[in-house]
Order: C-alpha cells, then structure tokens, then sequence
C-alpha cells in the first residue's frame, strides 16, 4: 500500500529510484559493493524523508477533512440567541472600545472627578506604562476631571460613561492621545514618561478599570 502511495506522488524524491551510477556495471566487483554500500545509506535517508512527506500530507488531509464536518455544527450554534450588548463600538473621536467589566453604580459624566488605574500598552502589545506594579500589584490611581483641558481626549471618551468597578479596553488614535506632553494622564518618573513620549505618534491601548466617581 505504501508503494502504490508513494507511486502517485510521482516520486517527489528523485534520490529514491535505483540510479545506474550505483551499479557501477563497467567496474570491478570490489568498486561495485563500495557502491552499493555508499548507497544504501543515502537511500534510507531518502526514504525516511519520503515517508515523512507522505505522513504530513496525510495529516494536511486529514485537517481538511475536518472543515466540512463542522459546518454540520454551526446551525446549533446560530441557534444561541445574540448578545444584547455590542463588545466593540468606534466612536465619533476615532476611538475603538470594548466593555469588559460592566461595573456599577452611575455612570461617570463629563465634568465628574474620577479616579481610575489604566495599563498602557502600544498597538503591537509592547508594554509602555501602568498605575499597577507588575510585580507586587500595588497601585498609584490617577484621579482626574473628566472635564476641562486637563486629560487626553482619548482617554476621557473612554472613561465617560464608565461606572464603578468597570473596566473598558480602547485603541486610542494619536489624534486624541497625547498631542501635548502636557496632557495626563502621564508618569511622574523621567524614565517612564520619556517611554510613553516616545510613542505619542501612534495609537496607544490602555486599559482602564474605574475605581471611584467622585
């Protein structure tokens, strides 16, 4: 079964079919089965690799196979009603958010005093900065208006709308970020807001949980 296999592949190893350069037919019998022996090594190893080809095409086959197979469970899974809240929204700023934790109590407004930690991250998932320390867990929330010139738009379409406990994860454009190092939130140490300047020219993730509407 493994030859007739391997037949309808069209040998895509040449190195496996019997070369004359191996029979050495014009030499003397002593050159012959030096040959022969140079050869049988170069031919296993070519029939490993053959059958190794063959057994991942099997596998490739095999997980083809599977896509029409699950098709067949899709109509249970359309069955499920929808979610009644949307997880993604863009907003008029340019802002890309999804609820993560609902929270609760009322919502914060443009104007309230909120206090809030965030993790800071670029695009790609590159660490920039975070009001939680990684490692012992203790935090430095930031508390800031949510109105006035104070805080980066971005940040404060995020945080509108948010309630206690809540946690949301947005995309923030630069056009609404940090167009001014003046702008908060922002680290107090030169290393860390040096970090997080650096990167004011591109859309930055920060993850924000509202702890307090004051």
């Amino acid at each position: 079964m493994e030859s007739a296999s391997l037949t309808s592949l069209g040998n895509p190893f040449p190195c496996t079919s019997q070369s004359p350069r191996y029979r050495c037919p014009s030499e003397p019998k002593k050159i012959r089965l030096a040959c022969r022996r140079m050869a049988s090594p170069l031919k296993a190893t070519c029939e490993i690799s053959r059958r190794k080809a063959v057994s991942g095409m099997v596998v490739l086959g095999a997980a083809a196979s599977c896509i029409d197979p699950l098709a067949h469970l899709m109509p249970a899974q359309a069955a499920m009603p929808e979610p009644d809240v949307i997880r993604y929204r863009k907003l008029d700023s340019g802002v890309i958010l999804e609820d993560v934790v609902e929270g609760e109590g009322p919502e914060a407004r443009e104007g309230d005093l909120v206090q809030f930690n965030y993790v800071c991250r670029r695009a790609n998932g590159y660490f920039v900065h975070s009001t939680v320390d990684q490692f012992s867990g203790e935090s430095k929330p930031v508390t800031l208006p949510l109105g006035g010139e104070e805080m980066i738009q971005g940040l404060k379409d995020v945080l509108i709308g948010m309630k206690a406990g809540g946690k949301r994860r947005a995309l923030i454009p630069p056009e609404v970020g940090y167009i001014s190092e003046t702008l908060k939130p922002i680290p107090e140490e030169f290393g860390p807001r040096r970090s997080l300047l650096s990167h004011a020219k591109e859309p930055l993730v920060f993850e924000v949980q509202l702890l307090k509407v004051l």
